[in-house]
């Protein structure tokens, strides 16, 4: 049964104010002069921010690009989410024994957040584990605490009571365990009260009773106390984190440089919108037609726009059904079936994509996947037709912009957004430019590769309302 955002707060503190600048003034205190390394486990976590660095290859000299911005965080685009296990611990370590390479070269202090999925879904807790494992390796500094917190405001999840829920204040929000992200082919979980998901993902390896979790009573009402409690965590322990406003996030982030101050280290496990309040970055309000027309390069663009649509959850299928309704774009159905097949797939690609380019000189043009979802016999096969799903996306995009580069690319779905702006549009390096909506979907402009001055739509599978998507491109398309 769906509760009311009163109901589940009730016997909880009233928010206290806290403002970004509040935050900025409190690391200027304390001298807190940290560059936040985001390892993101999908592109849709920058939907939260503006104006920062963004890495998809994660060599020394990426985050020598990154570190010389000046920015107090950098995202990294290792889309851990789509890989096998054994290579997500692989992309893990390479990325963090570079940014550390980086770090000392430039003369500067960075810190970990692991951000990944706010409905829970990911590789947890082999992500949090191995970075602070090579972290360990370099700096001989065990780290003290992994602080966890999923929750994303803006989308609908908050955490009350160490209980973490999706829904909405209109509708109500249900316990995240009960929702359809809790089904997913590869990560699903049947826990929704945070400690006992760390014991279900962990396999018991860390009971329940093992993790601290840092309410609203204690984050609203007792800033030494939440201080003691981040400070007490030794060797690795999980603290789960109550967040329902911006404000939590932000007296957290005050608490956190406190107890960073008396010599604490943590490893953020984190939604899309801890860092901004951690950096003190103010909320930034939804992009504007003449900003994203600003984020252009001078070159000649096709007079429509191509949305390629990966995602299966239900929402992205209102999105999909709403956008059809409201701008008859052309569209395009890639056949799961017909992509991964050995025989004739490529084939299929190439033809599709030259229906796709010529379209774009009329409109806009929708690639999405047949709708009924493909998954394997277990987590790892999905997986496999998962990527071969993406690579096939890949190809499509990548002939695409070769024949007719189009107005603006919108990705829809966490894997295929990475892959999309990786190995479809191949962007290296990109700034984040803000939010298409308020707090979600986010804007980037490539820095290089043949898709500079596109601008590039990042859009999660499992954000904004059934309106969204066609907002969306209609913004996009003024």
């Amino acid at each position: 049964m769906k509760k009311q955002l009163g109901e589940l707060v009730a016997d909880f503190p009233e928010p206290v104010s806290v403002s970004a600048d509040d935050v900025v003034a409190a690391r200027a205190r304390e001298n807190d002069t940290v560059v936040y390394v985001v390892l993101d486990d999908d592109p849709t976590g920058t939907q939260s921010v503006a104006d920062l660095p963004v890495l998809m290859t994660w060599e020394k000299d990426d985050f020598l690009w990154a570190f010389e911005t000046g920015k107090p965080a950098v995202y990294v685009m290792i889309n851990s989410r789509s890989l096998a296990p054994a290579d997500a611990e692989r992309v893990n370590r390479e990325a963090v024994t570079a940014a550390l390479a980086a770090a000392k070269q430039a003369g500067i202090e960075v810190a970990f957040v692991s951000r990944s999925d706010s409905t829970l879904r990911g590789h947890f807790p082999l992500e949090p584990n191995t970075i602070g494992d090579e972290i360990q390796k370099v700096t001989g500094k065990p780290v003290d605490g992994i602080v966890i917190v999923p929750a994303f405001g803006d989308a609908g999840r908050i955490t009350v009571g160490g209980m973490h829920y999706a829904g909405s204040e209109s509708d109500g929000f249900i316990p995240v365990g009960e929702s359809e992200f809790a089904k997913d082919a590869t990560f699903g979980y049947e826990s929704s009260y945070l400690p006992d998901w760390v014991e279900e993902k962990t396999t018991g390896d860390i009971p329940a009773k093992d993790v601290l979790v840092l309410d609203l009573n204690i984050l609203r009402g007792d800033r030494h106390a939440a201080v003691e409690l981040l400070t007490s965590a030794k060797n690795g322990t999980p603290i789960a984190v109550d967040i329902v406003s911006e404000d939590d996030l932000r007296l957290l982030a005050m608490a956190l440089i406190e107890a960073e101050k008396a010599g604490s280290t943590f490893i953020y496990r984190v939604g899309p919108p801890f860092v901004r309040a951690r950096i003190g970055q103010d909320v930034h309000a939804p992009l504007t037609v003449d900003e994203i027309n600003d984020s252009r390069g001078d070159r000649g663009l096709a007079a429509g726009g191509l949305v390629i649509v990966g995602s299966h959850v239900g929402l992205t299928t209102r999105q999909l059904n709403e956008l059809r309704e409201r701008r008859a774009p052309y569209e395009l159905e890639l056949d799961v079936a017909r992509l991964i097949d050995p025989e004739g797939g490529a084939d299929y690609i190439a033809g599709l994509a030259s229906d796709a380019a010529e379209a774009l000189n009329s409109g806009n043009v929708v690639i999405r996947t047949s709708r009924t979802l493909v998954t394997g016999t277990d987590a790892d096969s999905s997986l496999d037709i998962s990527r071969r799903v993406s690579a096939g996306v890949v190809s499509a995009v990548r002939q695409i912009l070769a024949k007719n580069p189009p107005r603006f690319v919108v990705a829809k779905g966490g894997i295929t957004s990475s892959d999309v702006a990786s190995k479809g549009l191949e962007i290296g390096r990109a700034i984040v430019v803000g939010p298409m909506l308020s707090g979600i979907v986010s804007l980037w402009s490539g820095q290089d590769g043949p898709a500079a001055g596109i601008p590039y739509i990042v859009f999660a599978g499992n954000v904004g309302s059934d309106s969204s998507l066609a907002d969306v491109v209609d913004k996009l398309s003024a």
